[in-house]
């Protein structure tokens, strides 16, 4: 495993790890997490390997802005909108409706992609310079808690973990559809929050 400082150094070598369908953890405002090239079968195996997770269980995607999603989203509604200018970048997962073709490890049964834009630096940074979404998992072995510092998050199988110091302990971010109104994991951003913004009930 090789760890590496979040400079332009350790970009190079992220990106040269990410071509090479290979996996690596990063740090988010919430937890470090598993990132790799989205469109490879090879990595995303390799992910679900990693993190010994049901390959039903899809796992999100993030960007540094929301040109990188655009056309893998069959559409973005008005409540989705509103959440996206109000909490990102932010703790905030938007569960959107995906276009047909990307893989069921990304996808739920209603083919449906769950997107961030997170609020950390090297999270954004690394899609900026990826030049599209990575995948985004907490960096553990599911079941377990989720790494809160470099160290941690260097898996056995992992490639490469950029190292940006122990994070402020924080829950993962909340899960919403804007659609349906549904939170399907309350973290940072509360039921009050967004209900001020697209009226739950």
């Amino acid at each position: 495993m090789n760890r590496v400082l979040p400079d332009e150094a350790g970009f190079a070598a992220a990106l040269d790890a990410l071509r090479k369908d290979a996996v690596i953890a990063y740090p988010t405002e919430t937890v470090y997490g598993l990132g790799v090239n989205p469109f490879s079968d090879e990595a995303l195996a390799s992910l679900f390997r990693v993190k010994e997770r049901d390959m039903n269980h899809p796992v999100l995607l993030i960007i540094d802005h929301l040109e990188q999603i655009e056309k893998y989203v069959a559409n973005i509604g008005v409540p989705a909108r509103r959440c996206m200018e109000k909490f990102w970048p932010g703790p905030l997962s938007l569960v959107l409706p995906a276009v047909p073709g990307l893989s069921s490890c990304l996808t739920d049964k209603k083919g449906r992609i769950c997107v961030r834009c997170p609020d950390h630096p090297v999270a954004r940074e690394l899609c900026r310079v990826w030049g599209g979404p990575i995948t985004s998992t907490s960096a553990n072995i599911s079941g377990r808690p989720p790494a809160q510092c470099a160290v941690d998050a260097a898996l056995p199988g992992v490639a490469l973990v950029m190292d940006a110091g122990a994070l402020h302990q924080m829950p993962p971010s909340t899960v919403f559809d804007p659609e349906s109104k549904t939170i399907l994991r309350e973290g940072p951003i509360t039921v009050e929050m967004l209900n001020t913004l697209v009226a739950l009930s």
